[in-house]
């Protein structure tokens, strides 16, 4: 069972972390504390170095602050401690179900595209209908690996054929930021950087569709079949104890109308 090694950055103080974590959660010592049902003055003393804490402590102030179990790896490392979580391939035998869970899903969704994903962006797996809907697409943009946020927004991918590309950029990028937030993944950082600084050509605004304004963006594609619309639903694997499985995330459309239904279903007949 392969461990997370030591990053670079583990050296420095655990409490330097603990409280970076807090502060990201914007979170005060004091609401910290109760959370944790621990007291202030032990709280102060974990993240200035006055008292070092427990394997269990790490791992309790990590679950009530949510951090992610890359990280968690990484406190316990800054705090004298062997890590915890696994981090495997997912073609390890040992995460053979998860996988074989992740085939079914996707298969299960067709004629619907739905993808897995990693922490990335970078896409595991697709079924059929995804690649169905890449007509057009630059195959530069679909090497390996194919980070998905880029293959959507992308001049020479997706973006020229997404008819409310304004509003959609504007739903990715949000989500971008807020798993920053979140994770604090550097990697992440420049990959929005990057994304914000495509050029955004002149759109219209969105046109009128039936989904009620705010409760749900919309994915408007263009296609040989016609226009379709779909809206996305996220699922993770609950309560993961590897690494690799607590990153992964499953990305199923759905049409929002009988003709998008009906034009997916046609695409998915041509090419039987």
């Amino acid at each position: 069972m392969a461990m997370m090694p030591a990053p670079a950055s583990a050296v420095r103080p655990v409490g330097d972390h603990l409280r970076e974590w807090r502060q990201r959660r914007r979170l005060s010592q004091l609401d910290l504390a109760c959370e944790a049902d621990i007291s202030t003055r032990h709280l102060s003393f974990l993240e200035t170095g006055r008292a070092r804490p427990s394997r269990e402590m790490v791992l309790h102030l990590a679950e009530r602050l949510e951090i992610p179990l890359r990280e968690r790896n990484l406190l316990l490392v800054a705090a004298g401690f062997a890590p915890v979580f696994a981090e495997r391939p997912l073609d390890d035998p040992a995460l053979c179900a998860a996988q074989q869970a992740i085939d079914l899903v996707l298969a299960g969704h067709e004629p619907y595209p739905a993808l897995a994903v990693d922490r990335h962006w970078r896409l595991v797996a697709a079924n059929g209908a995804v690649g169905r809907l890449l007509d057009g697409v630059d195959p530069a943009q679909l090497a390996p690996p194919l980070n998905v946020l880029r293959l959507s927004l992308h001049p020479a991918g997706l973006a020229p054929r997404i008819l409310n590309l304004r509003e959609w950029r504007d739903h990715l990028l949000a989500r971008l930021r807020r798993q920053i937030e979140l994770t604090a993944d550097p990697v992440l950082e420049d990959l929005l950087a990057e994304l914000a600084a495509y050029p955004m050509p002149y759109q219209a605004a969105p046109a009128h569709h039936r989904l009620q304004p705010g409760v749900v963006v919309p994915f408007r594609l263009e296609t040989a079949a016609g226009p379709l619309e779909l809206i996305s639903t996220t699922t993770i694997f609950g309560t993961p104890i590897d690494v690799t499985l607590s990153e992964l995330a499953i990305e199923a459309f759905y049409p929002a109308d009988a003709a998008t239904a009906e034009r997916l279903r046609r695409l998915a007949a041509a090419q039987t």
